[in-house]
């Protein structure tokens, strides 16, 4: 949509071909923007686990993890495993949930163990530019 003087702030299709397509879009400054934002807008209808290993960020991050039922997000059919901290330390999500990961922290992996109901997982990583630093774990 560029043709136009305002056309390049539109992204159209801002979905990722993978595993996971056509359910995950993703946007992280497009267009020269300095926007410290990104969405990573995922619908969950299977059992999988993250391909990431532990990593971290320099950057802060929210992960949203809601029912895909808009009438009723708390509606939450599923049950996800995630890890934290240099140690992995275990959490189990079985409720609509917004998690904090601070830069810095280690995380992954994140399996969602029994999907019985689609879910959304949304992440929000506040940087122009999404990289990681990935984090060998000892036993």
């Amino acid at each position: 949509m560029a043709e136009t003087k305002y056309g390049k702030y539109f992204i159209k299709e801002p979905i990722v071909k993978g595993p996971f397509a056509p359910k995950l879009a993703f946007y992280c400054g497009k267009n020269g923007m300095d926007i410290n934002f990104g969405i990573l807008w995922n619908y969950i209808s299977a059992p999988f686990t993250m391909p990431d290993k532990p990593h971290s960020h320099t950057f802060d991050e929210v992960w949203c993890f809601l029912g895909a039922d808009q009438t009723d997000i708390r509606d939450f059919g599923a049950e996800v495993e995630l890890y934290l901290g240099e140690e992995g330390e275990k959490h189990i999500i079985t409720a609509t949930t917004i998690v904090e990961i601070p830069r810095g922290l280690v995380h992954c992996p994140l399996i969602f163990k029994r999907v019985d109901r689609p879910i959304l997982f949304v992440n929000l990583p506040l940087t122009p530019t999404y990289t990681k630093t990935d984090k060998i774990m000892q036993p």
